[in-house]
């Protein structure tokens, strides 16, 4: 199931009916250099103008009259220099019929343009830009001072964009799991069979990587490949594998249509858990297991969340790790020692879907606002769920050595948490086990085909 130009012409419609009145204007992203212009990184176009025109080309703007319903493309016709360097290049009437876009305009008249809307009293609507660049282009563009660029974007629009974007279509939702089908599972199983004592993090992630490009794919974010897990985004990829440790590997890779996939597993080195690893490993399957069982439309993430804290304190009551009452743990934040961020965030075109649009917008709304309490402060996604909504849920357990010494020190939570019993753990590093989800009007499903990640599973790839 392909997105077609009838799509993006559909989800343009959308919008102008929910903005109703002023201009609409979606910067698509510039090539940044790493130190001189010819020198540049890695082109990833803005989420959002891929969403209503699916056109993967630096450089551009989209104007919408939503009153006239008159869709304009902006920006450069291709050189002889463009030509020279980059190749054969499409003309802007080419890319624009590419997303059913009826008019173009030389971005050198994109200014005089605006400056007409303004001077006829029309607002112009535009999301907050997340590159310095942007912003002081659209402070030139709309005779705003830089520093009030953010604070004058339109609040109407992001709404509109958020709960737009927030729902997914059956071509996206087969856009996700086509990622996680062609290459983040198989990627996931090659890691996980690399986890061998001598290697380094650095050639998993490589083999990772060769597949990505075996099927021109791109990484959806930077890999989380490490022997140390209890650092939560921890990037370096220097270590040994070292028998008697785990390898947390927190990968995923975007469809053709750049639509992220995001999995973690957790795999011991040398193929067999230790009997300590392999009890917090069942602790945190089975809580994983239980949160995905407990999604369906009209649930709040947050209550999720909630019943996931109580299911890790209770499997570390039982290994003596902590003590009391389990609601009355959850409800002081002692958990949060060994499972200190959320549940999971939305995902779609974005890994974390439309954070550059403010997290508390996408994540929690007027019946649900964000926690102060340590852990649950974190959670990105808090707000009750809705049928189409994709979501990642990935709980964890974590031995992070300074934050158990703090704690320690200040006899926190001394009630709830057995600290002499920790001094077994030090070492221990960290596991979490991550899937994505869609909601359903009944339920959920599972994305993608299963990846492995019951203990016995994992052991049996060796």
């Amino acid at each position: 199931m392909n997105i077609t130009i009838k799509d993006y012409r559909q989800r343009r419609n959308i919008l102008t009916k929910n903005i109703a009145k002023g201009i609409i204007l979606f910067p698509a992203n510039q090539v940044l250099p790493r130190n001189y212009a010819a020198n540049s990184l890695p082109f990833r176009q803005d989420s959002t103008f891929l969403y209503y025109t699916g056109i993967n080309v630096p450089d551009l703007f989209l104007v919408i009259d939503c009153q006239s319903d008159v869709t304009i493309l902006a920006g450069h016709e291709p050189t002889i220099e463009d030509a020279i360097w980059s190749g054969p290049q499409k003309s802007l009437n080419v890319i624009a019929e590419s997303s059913g876009i009826e008019q173009v305009l030389p971005v050198g008249r994109l200014k005089d343009k605006i400056n007409n809307y303004q001077a006829e009293g029309r607002k112009i609507h535009y999301l907050p830009p997340y590159t310095s660049g942007r912003n002081n282009f659209l402070s030139e563009l709309l005779n705003i001072p830089q520093q009030s660029i953010i604070g004058e974007a339109s609040e109407e629009l992001i709404r509109a964009v958020i709960d737009q974007r927030s729902v997914k279509s059956d071509s996206e939702i087969t856009e996700i799991e086509s990622a996680l089908d062609l290459v983040t599972g198989p990627m996931h199983r090659t890691a996980m069979k690399m986890a061998i004592e001598g290697n380094y993090e650095y050639q998993v992630v490589a083999e990772m990587y060769k597949l990505a490009k075996a099927n021109d794919l791109e990484f959806a974010f930077p890999v989380i490949c490490s022997v140390h897990g209890e650092v939560l985004h921890n990037e370096s990829h220097r270590n040994k594998l070292q028998k008697g440790q785990l390898l947390v590997v927190d990968a995923g890779v975007e469809s053709m249509n750049h639509y992220a996939s995001d999995i973690t597993r957790t795999t011991p080195v040398g193929g067999r858990f230790s009997a300590q690893q392999r009890e917090i490993y069942e602790i945190v399957l089975n809580t994983q297991e239980n949160a995905i069982k407990r999604l369906q439309p009209g649930i709040r993430y947050l209550d999720v969340h909630s019943e996931a804290a109580r299911d890790i304190t209770r499997g570390l009551k039982m290994l003596g790790l902590m003590r009391g009452d389990i609601n009355g743990a959850v409800d002081a934040g002692a958990h949060a020692l060994f499972f200190p961020h959320g549940l999971g965030h939305m995902l779609g075109l974005d890994v974390h879907d439309m954070e550059d649009l403010g997290e508390n917008r996408v994540g929690y709304d007027e019946h649900t606002s964000r926690s102060k309490q340590f852990g649950t402060a974190y959670l990105r996604l808090a707000k009750a769920l809705q049928p189409g909504y994709v979501v990642t849920v990935e709980p964890g357990i974590y031995f992070v050595p300074a934050l158990i010494e703090q704690w320690r020190e200040q006899k926190k939570h001394t009630e709830f948490i057995n600290y002499p019993a920790l001094k077994k753990y030090m070492q221990f590093g960290g596991i979490r086990i991550e899937d994505n989800v869609a909601i359903t009007g009944s339920g959920c499903n599972l994305l993608g085909n299963p990846i492995v990640k019951t203990s016995d599973e994992i052991e049996a790839l060796f």
